[in-house]
C-alpha cells in the first residue's frame, strides 16, 4: 500500500513537471493562429481569435488555466480539429496499443526461446549465424526494415497492404482489425517492422542471462540431483534470467507506444503517432501537450507494473 500512495505522489509532480516543459517547448513552434486562418484573415479577426484561445494572456496565467483544466479531466480543444483532445487521443489509442500488443507478443514469442537456443545449443556454427543476424536486426532502423517489408511484400508479391488499417469491428469504444480479414492482413507489415529490432533485444538478454545463470551453484546441484534438463532451462534457470527481460519489455512497451510515430506514418497507421505528426504540421498545441502527458502517464504505469511483477518472479524481494 505503502508502495502505490508513493507511486502515486510520485507520478503527480511528475505528470506537472512534463506538462511545464511541454507547455513551455510548444510555446515556440510557431503561431497556431496562422494555419486556422486563411492568408485573407484580417488583423482584427486574427486578434479575436488569439483572445478567444487566450493566447493573449501572459504565459503563467496561460499555464495555471493549463494546469486548472487538466485538474477537472480536460485535455483542452484541437486548435485544427476542434474536437476535445481527449477524444482525439481515445479514437487512436485502440490502433496504436493494437499495434504495440501484436509486436510485444511476436517479439516475446520469438526472442525468448531463440535466446534460450542460443545459449544452450551446441551447434557453435548456428549460434554465431543467429547472434551475427541479431546484430545486423537491431542495427536497421525501424523505418528502413518498413520500407524494405513493403517493397518485398506488397510491392513484388502483393501479398499484404502497405498502409492504413483495414476493415475494423466497434466493440465499445474500442475499435479493432482483429476480428476481420483485412484488418489482420494490415497489421502483419507494421507490426513486424517494430517486433524485429525487440525479437533481437529480446533475444540477446535472454542469451547473456541464461549464461550466467547456468554457471550458478544452484543449477550445478539440479544437475546433481538428476533434474532433466529441459526442466533446468525451462524452469530454475529461464525463469531467474527474466528479471532484466521484464524491466526491457516494459521499457520498450512505452517506448513503442511513444515512438511508433515513423512506422505509424511509413505505413500511414491510423494511430496516435501520426495524429502527433498532423498536429505538429498545423501547430496544434493543446494535442501536442495531451500526447506528451498522455504518454507519460503511460510510462508512470508501465514502470509500476514491472516493479510488482517483480515481487511475482523473485521469490527473495517476497522474502524481504
Amino acid at each position: 500500500m505503502f508502495f502505490l500512495l508513493r507511486k502515486l505522489f510520485q507520478a503527480f509532480f511528475l505528470l506537472i513537471g512534463v506538462a511545464l516543459i511541454s507547455f513551455i517547448l510548444f510555446q515556440y513552434l510557431g503561431d497556431p493562429v496562422a494555419n486556422m486562418l486563411p492568408e485573407s484573415a484580417t488583423q482584427a479577426e486574427r486578434l479575436q481569435l488569439r483572445t478567444s484561445l487566450g493566447l493573449n494572456d501572459p504565459m503563467f496565467v496561460q499555464f495555471l488555466n493549463y494546469i486548472t483544466r487538466l485538474m477537472h479531466g480536460n485535455f483542452g480543444i484541437s486548435y485544427y480539429n476542434q474536437l476535445s483532445v481527449f477524444q482525439l487521443i481515445i479514437e487512436r489509442l485502440p490502433a496504436t496499443l493494437e499495434l504495440v500488443f501484436v509486436s510485444i507478443t511476436i517479439a516475446l514469442l520469438v526472442g525468448i526461446p531463440l535466446g534460450v537456443w542460443v545459449a544452450i545449443s551446441p551447434n557453435k556454427f548456428m549460434r554465431e549465424t543467429v547472434q551475427i543476424i541479431s546484430l545486423i536486426g537491431v542495427s536497421l532502423p525501424w523505418f528502413l526494415i518498413g520500407v524494405l517489408l513493403i517493397i518485398v511484400f506488397s510491392v513484388w508479391l502483393g501479398w499484404l497492404p502497405s498502409s492504413g488499417r483495414g476493415e475494423t469491428v466497434n466493440i465499445g469504444f474500442w475499435s479493432t482489425g482483429l476480428l476481420t480479414a483485412t484488418g489482420l492482413k494490415a497489421l502483419i507489415l507494421p507490426a513486424l517492422s517494430l517486433a524485429l529490432s525487440m525479437i533481437t533485444i529480446i533475444m540477446r538478454l535472454v542469451r547473456t542471462e541464461m549464461l550466467e545463470v547456468m554457471k550458478t551453484e544452484y543449477i550445478k546441484f539440479a544437475r546433481a540431483r538428476g533434474i532433466k534438463n529441459y526442466r533446468i532451462w525451462f524452469y530454475h534457470a529461464l525463469r531467474n534470467a527474466l528479471l532484466p527481460v521484464v524491466t526491457v519489455i516494459g521499457l520498450e512497451i512505452g517506448g513503442l507506444i511513444a515512438f511508433a510515430i515513423v512506422i505509424e506514418t511509413v505505413f500511414q497507421w491510423p494511430g496516435m503517432g501520426l495524429l502527433l505528426i498532423q498536429s505538429i504540421n498545423y501547430v496544434d498545441v493543446p494535442v501536442l501537450s495531451g500526447y506528451l502527458l498522455f504518454i507519460a502517464f503511460i510510462f508512470i504505469v508501465i514502470n509500476t507494473i514491472v516493479d510488482l511483477l517483480y515481487y511475482l518472479i523473485d521469490p527473495r524481494m517476497r522474502a524481504q
